[in-house]
């Protein structure tokens, strides 16, 4: 399965994910299908992690360095997200899906704390 697969994939589960965050931005009542799965909570968990993390961050004027900041957190909120799927998931695709994005994310992840540690060290 090629990388636009994947893509599609992901563009899915973060598309249900919005909505269900509209609902309950909202007041509307989430969705019984959607609040059921063993996974949801610690899938929900992670998003309002990620969402914290990002909202609480004060831009540094350096739009690279923004940049790669507030991505850290997105690419952790995949990584737990990924391993709730190993948890809780069965689909063979989902769970090699799920694997996968922690391999990729987890090495984007080490660039990008890595690129931050070089780029601040010139800025001293």
């Amino acid at each position: 399965m090629g990388i636009t697969w994947r893509w599609g994939i992901l563009a899915l589960l973060f598309g249900s994910l919005a909505m269900q965050a509209s609902q309950h931005v909202s007041g509307a009542p989430p969705s019984d299908k959607l609040a059921s799965g063993p996974g949801w909570p610690e899938l929900n968990s992670s998003m309002d992690k990620m969402h914290a993390a990002m909202s609480s961050m004060e831009p540094s004027g350096n739009t690279d360095v923004d940049f790669a900041r507030l991505m850290l957190p997105h690419h952790q909120a995949a990584i737990d997200m990924a391993q709730t799927q190993l948890l809780h998931g069965t689909d063979p695709q989902m769970r090699r899906l799920a694997q996968e994005i922690i391999v990729d994310q987890q090495s984007e992840v080490e660039l990008m704390q890595l690129w931050l540690k070089q780029h601040e060290l010139k800025e001293k």
